[in-house]
């Protein structure tokens, strides 16, 4: 097994949190995710925010881009100055709140088709689940800045969250 893989398993992540933290890393919450973007459907309508559920998949697939380093973005100017402070909120066991802002690069406003979204988006989850530590990104988030493996894997796994209960599943 390799360094990086070892110093991030699920465990240690639980273990250094002081808790339980769904992560994707995790099987368990990998397959959690997958069947939750199953229970989406073309006509499945958000509880909050502007995105219709094709382009919320597709916006979510676009994190895992970036969360596996097929797309780096530069670093924003005020994410510099707060996301050091406010990094916990993408680490912690606490749900997103609903209305965050958005990377304007992360935006999708032009109409998308839901099947190829919605498989795509759980081919993503899988990648990054079955790559691990080992294919996350050493790329700095584009707000909070440098992130472990394990970071990112818990802030993928409540970014997931945060969008699948926007859309009720």
């Amino acid at each position: 097994m390799a360094k990086a893989e070892q110093l991030y398993t699920p465990a240690m992540i639980s273990e250094s949190s002081g808790g339980e933290v769904k992560n994707l890393f995790e099987k368990d919450a990998a397959e959690e995710v997958c069947g939750r973007i199953d229970r989406l459907t073309p006509a499945t309508q958000h509880q909050w925010g502007k995105m219709d559920v094709a382009q919320m998949m597709a916006h979510c697939s676009s994190a895992f881009d970036m969360a596996s380093g097929k797309v780096n973005l530069p670093r924003v100017w005020f994410g510099w100055i707060l996301g050091p402070l406010v990094k916990p909120i993408y680490t912690n066991e606490k749900p997103f709140s609903r209305n965050n802002p958005t990377d304007k690069a992360l935006v999708i406003s032009d109409p998308r088709d839901f099947s190829r979204e919605q498989q795509r988006l759980k081919d993503c989850v899988r990648e990054f689940h079955a790559g691990g530590a080992a294919k996350c990104t050493r790329h700095p988030h584009p707000f909070f800045g440098a992130l472990t493996p394990a970071e990112w894997a818990r802030g993928m796994y409540k970014h997931m969250d945060h969008h699948l209960r926007q859309f009720g599943a």
